[in-house]
């Protein structure tokens, strides 16, 4: 389960780990009352997803004008198909360095990793992507839990002026993420102020095989994930543009795998499991074609317990509702009968997975 920063941050403050002053604001007076009370102020978009301040989700403000013209813009947003609902409200920190801090959990290690750099901020995916060497990762044994000298070499490549408050830091955050049955917590920035070291953002995700043991269920309102999981499918959003929907999480990878490899971007990971029906088909051309950077669809269903021509059905009743271009590969159970009533529609069709990845890169190109 992904958390709201608000949520997030709360968190945080319960383990005494720095944080901005901030209220939550739900509409625009309450976010214009929030920001007289910070004087200058940031104005956050609380979504369940990334790349909120490349958006315009994240705007500065000084006075009471600036706070609702940017309260009533941020909160009229959708950021990558999530609508912007709530609004943080923040005192302002000017950042003089901005690092990154994170935990997650190494699967093929099978231990908690430590993630730091001492260049943080929005770009730090470049970072990743382009100086991976600028990231220094430290595995923590499950068992031993965090030592001393770990924290120490962590703190010191943030910045070794200020290791032991960043030790502390770290300390509390590898403590918050075990006893909140954490995959994922980080602070990006973790910023260098002139009133000292602060998380001025926050992100967690908690295990949904340890959702019991917290009372956090209001976070998935508005999740795409969420939506999928009570259809009965599986989703994860990622970066790109191409939409993908596909049956068996091998097949959904390899697909994706072919995308990228003609040159797409993919925008998702769905696997509509075996037995979809035609109204999970629905249900997962709605999920995939209300992000709002898709502009293609690809479609690729292997008919084994998933028939076909059931398949079919759902995307035909879809189609005079769906706003994106679609290419559909069927192979298996029912295939002719599927393509058949597909043909009928006019709808694009595919006979191997690398046909339909290539064309469906083209009508992202075209769209």
């Amino acid at each position: 389960m992904k958390l709201y920063e608000h949520t997030a941050k709360e968190i945080f403050k319960k383990f005494d780990i720095p944080i901005p002053k901030s209220i939550l604001a739900l509409d625009v007076n309450s976010a214009v009352d929030a920001a007289k009370q910070m004087g200058d102020a940031v104005l956050k978009a609380q979504v369940l997803t990334g790349g909120r301040g490349k958006a315009g989700g994240i705007a500065v403000v000084k006075s009471t004008t600036e706070a609702k013209q940017n309260a009533q813009r941020i909160l009229a947003m959708e950021i990558k198909g999530f609508p912007v609902k709530k609004l943080l409200v923040e005192e302002y920190r000017q950042p003089l360095k901005e690092m990154y801090l994170g935990i997650t959990i190494d699967r093929q290690a099978k231990c908690p990793v430590i993630m730091a750099s001492s260049s943080g901020g929005i770009d730090i995916e470049e970072v990743a992507r382009n100086s991976p060497e600028k990231i220094m990762k430290i595995h923590i044994h499950p068992l031993a839990g965090l030592q001393d000298h770990q924290a120490r070499t962590i703190a010191n490549s943030l910045d070794r002026n200020k290791s032991r408050e960043m030790i502390d830091i770290i300390r509390k955050l590898y403590r918050l993420f075990i006893e909140n049955d954490c995959q994922l917590v980080e602070i990006n920035p973790l910023a260098e102020t002139e009133s000292g070291i602060i998380a001025l953002d926050g992100k967690m995700i908690i295990d949904d095989n340890a959702m019991f043991r917290h009372a956090l269920k209001e976070e998935v309102s508005d999740s795409l994930e969420e939506v999928a999981k009570k259809n009965g499918m599986s989703y994860v959003g990622l970066d790109g543009d191409i939409g993908c929907i596909v049956n068996g999480a091998g097949l959904a990878m390899a697909t994706l795998d072919m995308v990228t490899q003609y040159g797409g971007r993919p925008a998702n990971f769905m696997d509509v499991r075996a037995g979809a029906s035609a109204e999970q088909v629905k249900a997962a051309l709605s999920i995939v074609s209300s992000n709002v950077n898709v502009k293609a669809i690809i479609f690729n269903i292997f008919g084994g317990m998933t028939k076909c021509d059931e398949a079919a059905r759902g995307i035909i009743e879809k189609i005079p509702e769906l706003k994106k271009p679609l290419i559909v590969r069927l192979s298996g159970t029912n295939e002719k009968e599927g393509r058949a009533m597909l043909e009928k529609h006019g709808i694009h069709m595919a006979t191997s997975t690398e046909e339909a990845a290539k064309g469906v890169v083209e009508l992202g190109n075209l769209n």
